[in-house]
């Protein structure tokens, strides 16, 4: 028989063994371990468990918790790219100038492309928190998800009652996002996404690229929202909130009661958790 708190099942999404780290794609079957909410290969599996009959409970499977390695850390990546940039430049300055370089480090500043990571973690950290406090039953947060293939990630993403919601925090210190709109009637419409004096329509276009994602993994029917998510912006004491091609563009304080929201998720909140998971490993 298995051990106490696990069970072999044929799984419905795909997922990684804890132990060896083979693929362990959908349907093949695995034992799920419940006290560290993850899965392992039949390989792995001590011989109690191997000899074990599949569980005839149909609903195990629904029920089982998403497996996870670790516990998600909100701008983890942003930060160890921000760390990993300025140690290398230390490191060089340092080895230029052996007697000065402690003091010419002291007197200059990171480059802004160095800053900008260390920018962008600590708004990816800010929203993060506040998104733990929230999370419960019936909203499960994950956060920096990496999208396989690619250097880019998921900031976070929250399974609500009233959906998944794909948030990309970005923090303009003092500066206000704003909706500006050209042509409609005589001229195609173009919206663009102003914060402050720049245009940075281009956000808007990621945020759509990582709701697709997201959608093709979990099915048409789910509702998947983006949302550009500012921190520390310059919003006006009343109104402020817009929406971009079907983007919503608003403040974390604005974000919260959506999450919060009464609905009814089209199929279970852990099925979905479980599936993401699965498909966008820790950055």
């Amino acid at each position: 028989m298995p051990q106490s708190g696990e069970k072999r099942m044929r799984l419905r999404y795909d997922g990684v063994c804890r132990l060896c780290g083979a693929s362990l794609p959908a349907g093949v079957e695995a034992v799920y371990e419940r006290a560290t909410k993850t899965v392992r290969c039949l390989e792995c599996a001590p011989a109690g468990a191997l000899n074990a009959p599949e569980p005839s409970d149909s609903t195990a499977e629904s029920k089982a918790e998403p497996p996870t390695s670790a516990p998600d850390v909100a701008g983890a990546s942003a930060r160890r790219e921000y760390e990993r940039r300025k140690a290398k430049r230390e490191k060089r300055i340092r080895a230029k100038h052996p007697k000065l370089g402690g003091l010419i480090l002291a007197m200059s500043d990171d480059p802004q492309s160095t800053k900008a990571w260390n920018t962008g973690a600590i708004g990816e950290e800010q929203l993060g928190r506040r998104l733990d406090e929230l999370a419960s039953d019936t909203v499960r947060v994950l956060h920096d998800r990496r999208i396989p293939g690619t250097r880019a990630n998921i900031d976070h993403i929250a399974i609500a009652p009233t959906g998944i919601y794909v948030i990309d925090a970005k923090r303009y210190v003092n500066q206000r996002p704003e909706l500006r709109i050209e042509g409609g009637i005589l001229r195609p419409r173009v919206e663009t996404l102003m914060v402050g004096s720049r245009d940075r329509t281009k956000l808007v276009d990621g945020v759509l690229g990582q709701v697709e994602i997201v959608r093709a993994l979990v099915g048409d029917d789910m509702p998947v929202t983006g949302v550009l998510c500012f921190i520390d912006a310059d919003w006006p004491l009343f109104g402020g909130a817009f929406s971009i091609r079907g983007v919503e563009v608003f403040w974390p304080k604005k974000l919260y009661p959506r999450l919060a929201a009464s609905g009814e998720f089209p199929y279970g909140i852990d099925d979905a958790v479980v599936r993401l998971t699965a498909a966008l490993p820790q950055a």
